[in-house]
């Protein structure tokens, strides 16, 4: 896919620089660039000396974010990368705002040959970079039927889990599984089902599973907070209801004035410590309904903000 063909239209732009309020001088992460929907309106908010340090782990998004940014050269800094390793080169303390937002770009789900798509045949990839060790592929023919039942029921919250990852099992005995709509075909005859099949679940479980996105989050707020400064904010927008309870988690952990001893939240064995996060929004922010009619893909956005003590 060529960067004029890459499509991304950012989510809730609006309230993410109503949220950080960006001022000029300040130093902000966009840690998910994307198309650089979020990245450029920080940049106009906080003209004319703002700051933006962004990454993505798709090379074509870092090419399209370039791209996009020309006019503000000077004044940002854009990586080939994950977020969780923003520590590694953005400086610690110093940063007034950090934008992640975790949905995937529709123009990569929908590129046929980074194998994301269950309706256009291409292979069994599903890697956000090409850095990444192993693919869909190796998942789905290597992993044990316990596995693939995991990963598709922790991740995908997939019902028929079990029946699926049998069938997988049995399949690739007789030959390996390497195309998309292979999989998505196998998936629905194990389904028993013709509508609303599960394999756009199954799709994201193994996504999700391929590039450890739950595993990048967790690692990747405890970055932002890291590299914020007091009173800086974190603005988090979230897809599913996985990556929404991790970032719920996270606030409700760093916002409380002491941790847990144990595995159990009891009060006699709880050690006490300032709390590093104010919560901001109590509940998560969704979409405006004139925003969802423009683009359908953001009905299932939430964001939450924190601002760091």
């Amino acid at each position: 896919m060529e960067p004029e063909e890459y499509i991304h239209q950012s989510v809730m732009v609006g309230e993410v620089i109503e949220a950080l309020k960006p001022r000029s001088g300040g130093k902000y992460v966009d840690g998910t660039v994307g198309g650089a929907g979020h990245s450029l309106a920080i940049l106009e908010a906080s003209s004319p000396n703002g700051f933006l340090y962004g990454c993505d782990l798709d090379p074509v998004a870092v090419r399209v974010a370039k791209t996009r940014l020309a006019a503000f050269e000077g004044r940002w800094e854009i990586r080939e990368g994950n977020f969780d390793k923003i520590v590694e080169w953005v400086p610690a303390g110093q940063c007034d705002g950090v934008v992640l937002d975790l949905g995937v770009s529709s123009a990569l789900l929908e590129d046929a040959s980074r194998g994301f798509s269950f309706e256009r045949d291409g292979p069994l990839d599903m890697r956000f970079s090409p850095m990444t060790d192993i693919t869909a592929a190796d998942a789905v023919n290597n992993l044990s039927e316990e596995e693939l039942e995991n990963i598709f029921r922790n991740f995908g919250d997939v019902k028929e889990a079990r029946r699926i990852a049998r069938e997988i099992t049995k399949v690739r005995e007789t030959g390996e599984i390497k195309g998309t709509l292979q999989l998505a075909k196998l998936v629905q005859r194990a389904s028993g089902k013709i509508k609303d099949t599960p394999v756009p679940q199954v799709f994201m479980a193994l996504r999700i599973y391929v590039n450890d996105e739950f595993g990048v989050i967790e690692r990747g707020l405890d970055a932002a907070l890291k590299v914020l400064k007091p009173g800086g904010r974190l603005a988090v927008i979230t897809f599913h209801s996985g990556e929404d309870r991790i970032v719920k988690n996270f606030g409700r952990i760093k916002s409380r004035d002491y941790e847990v001893i144990g595995e159990v939240d009891l009060p006699d064995f709880r050690k006490f410590r300032n709390p590093e996060l104010k919560i901001i929004s109590k509940k998560p922010i969704c979409p405006s309904e004139n925003e969802v009619r423009k683009n359908p893909r953001a009905r299932s956005a939430k964001l939450r903000i924190f601002e760091k003590i």
